[in-house]
């Protein structure tokens, strides 16, 4: 059962990479990375939208009717504070992923790097 904490303006899931990742998988949910263009154009979860944090709108975030929307940084330390501008911007419930991408590279689960030989983008997944 995943995590949530009452905030003053609502509620904050804290997702796990592999709740994050079946959800995903099933269609349920919209993934934003709030890191950098930078950082998403080296490595990312394939099919995540990117929505930095330095620019970031609460008011431009699509509504969650059709699908939940949950947060993801490289840490947990920016989607947490992105999910609670949006808390205080007045969506009631908001989740992010907790431990970040590097949490997600640390589960095992595949994600979009890139290539070095080539420049091009292929899926990779972290031995171990």
């Amino acid at each position: 059962m995943m995590e949530s904490e009452k905030t003053e303006n609502g509620v904050l899931e804290h997702w796990t990479p592999e709740e994050v990742s079946k959800a995903f998988d099933n269609d349920e949910i919209i993934l934003i990375d709030v890191r950098t263009p930078q950082e998403f154009s080296f490595e990312r979860i394939g099919g995540a939208l990117l929505a930095p944090m330095q620019a970031f709108q609460p008011g431009h975030m699509p509504g969650q009717s059709d699908k939940r929307i949950v947060f993801h940084c490289g840490s947990g330390v920016r989607s947490s504070k992105v999910a609670g501008m949006c808390l205080a911007h007045g969506m009631d419930r908001i989740a992010h992923m907790k431990g970040g991408f590097g949490a997600w590279k640390d589960a095992g689960l595949t994600y979009t790097g890139t290539d070095m030989s080539s420049g091009a983008p292929k899926d990779m997944k972290k031995e171990g």
